[in-house]
């Protein structure tokens, strides 16, 4: 077993700042403190992915970045709706993992109804197929229409109002479906707000990423 780990991380976002697009790996590398974290943001996409027209313009950016890791232990594709996850699994020689499919698999767990809270109206692919009828989608958060909004005060008072809905219409637990949301880190004040538990996105991914090297 190794000692550290290294993990390429893919940011569905352009992001020219590098303290902005690296988050992500900074938030997995203090909860792994035992993972390295190379970031790379997919280019021409500056509001990320935010539509199924937006996801499969990522898709081939996302391959092409995918590829140019060296040197890694695992891949993660850091958005919910794990685009073009399925393709790399067939193209690269380390485990891919997701974020979408991570925090839907943890949510499973709970047994019980999962309220999905992201910014698009449909549910990104991997919480349906995982979680098929137990899923509640009520749509995204009152003007919320890319990451960038998870960041204001606005939409932060719309996402958590959209988290008391989906309480008071049966979900046992909330899984978020945005990375956006971990950058905004919603997810502590959301389970506070609603007594719910509350699946981050990269923590989740993290947490997979962190068990298939640990598999290895």
């Amino acid at each position: 077993m190794k000692s550290c780990y290294k993990a390429g991380l893919i940011r569905v976002i352009t992001l020219p700042d590098a303290e902005a697009a690296g988050i992500h790996g900074r938030l997995i590398m203090e909860m792994f403190p035992n993972m390295t974290v190379e970031t790379k943001c997919i280019p021409d996409q500056p509001d990320g992915l935010h539509s199924v027209e937006s996801k499969n313009a990522a898709i081939p950016k996302i391959i092409e970045v995918a590829q140019s890791f060296k040197d890694i232990d695992v891949l993660i594709v850091s958005c919910a709706d794990d685009p073009a996850v399925p393709e790399l699994k067939n193209i690269v020689n380390v485990p891919v993992i997701g974020a979408g499919s991570s925090v839907a698999a943890i949510a499973r767990r709970f047994g019980t109804k999962v309220g999905i809270l992201g910014i698009t109206d449909y549910a990104p692919q991997p919480y349906p197929e995982i979680l098929g009828d137990d899923l509640i989608n009520l749509g995204k958060p009152d003007g919320v229409e890319t990451t960038l909004d998870l960041v204001t005060e606005p939409g932060f008072k719309a996402v958590e109002k959209l988290a008391m809905r989906l309480k008071d219409y049966g979900a046992g637990a909330i899984a978020l479906a945005c990375t956006g949301m971990s950058t905004a880190g919603v997810a502590k004040p959301l389970a506070k707000k609603t007594g719910l538990p509350v699946i981050d996105p990269v923590t989740a991914e993290g947490l997979m990423a962190y068990y298939e090297c640990l598999s290895k």
